[in-house]
């Protein structure tokens, strides 16, 4: 299940892009269905599974027009899980160049339509 969606940038680019960074219970938990709607210039993801809302946007009026022109928003989210990727105390280096390893992150990206109300 799904903890919390943070929507941290928005951007234009062939259409509208959001950046996701997606909170998620546990490793396994693969229960991410996103549905997007728009309604007076706020985007609104929820949940397709359960309908609730999940995070949030208010647009301007260029990255509207383009929401408007393609009816189509891209999402590009990133997944984090409490534990998993949370903050790194020890540091366990890597010998052979000599940098720290890194947490693996997963990351997706997918064109979702928009309903608008």
């Amino acid at each position: 299940m799904v903890e919390s969606v943070e929507i941290s940038r928005v951007n234009i680019r062939d259409t509208l892009s959001l950046d996701l960074s997606v909170w998620m219970h546990h490793p396994d938990d693969m229960d991410f269905r996103p549905a997007m709607s728009c309604k007076d210039k706020t985007l609104t993801i929820h949940s397709q599974t359960s309908g609730e809302p999940l995070a949030s946007v208010d647009l301007d009026d260029d990255q509207m027009q383009a929401l408007e022109a393609s009816l189509t928003a891209e999402l590009r989210v990133k997944f984090h899980v409490h534990g998993m990727h949370g903050r790194l105390d020890k540091i366990a280096p890597i010998i052979a160049d000599g940098k720290a390893k890194k947490l693996a992150t997963a990351n997706w990206k997918t064109t979702q339509p928009v309903s608008f109300e």
